[in-house]
């Protein structure tokens, strides 16, 4: 089984919170950016990898990628998962993925979302999204860093 550290939903993926902070708190050595559009994108990616410290691996996976190929991790492997929105994330966990906590970061204010905590904004489709991880057995928290106090998503929505 893979040794999954943190899975968060961030829709700025690798920045200087999840670089630092969470990659810091979790003591993860691999950070696995699961993102379809990322997996072929060379810039974001070089600009991703410019946050992270020495000796902290990196990969740009599609979401099927990463269903396909977790599995084949190694155990020395400590990984935080990343993805943008809550649909990737039900994506992995019915692919097989062994995902039971989802620490729920950035999910940007835009026209048609209802913001729901200050760094938190969602339509209906991401709480479909939601309420579906949750009857997998997956619990969702906010938390945008690690001094503060986690949230079940399901208590905002």
């Amino acid at each position: 089984m893979p040794n999954i550290v943190l899975s968060r939903i961030d829709e700025r993926l690798v920045h200087g919170q999840v670089g630092v902070q969470w990659v810091g708190f979790t003591g993860s050595n691999l950070v696995l950016v699961a993102n379809d559009e990322v997996a072929e994108d060379e810039i974001q990616q070089s600009l991703m990898e410019m946050v992270l410290a020495e000796g902290i691996s990196i990969r740009f996976w599609s979401i099927q990628k990463v269903i396909a190929n977790i599995h084949k991790a190694a155990d020395r492997q400590k990984i935080l998962i990343v993805c943008k929105t809550p649909a990737d994330f039900l994506a992995l966990v019915e692919g097989g993925v062994p995902i039971s906590n989802i620490n729920v970061g950035n999910m940007h204010f835009i026209e048609g979302k209802k913001q729901i905590h200050k760094t938190v904004s969602v339509n209906s489709n991401d709480i479909e999204d939601f309420i579906q991880l949750k009857s997998l057995g997956v619990q969702c928290l906010v938390q945008g860093i690690p001094t503060e106090t986690a949230v079940d998503i399901h208590k905002l929505l």
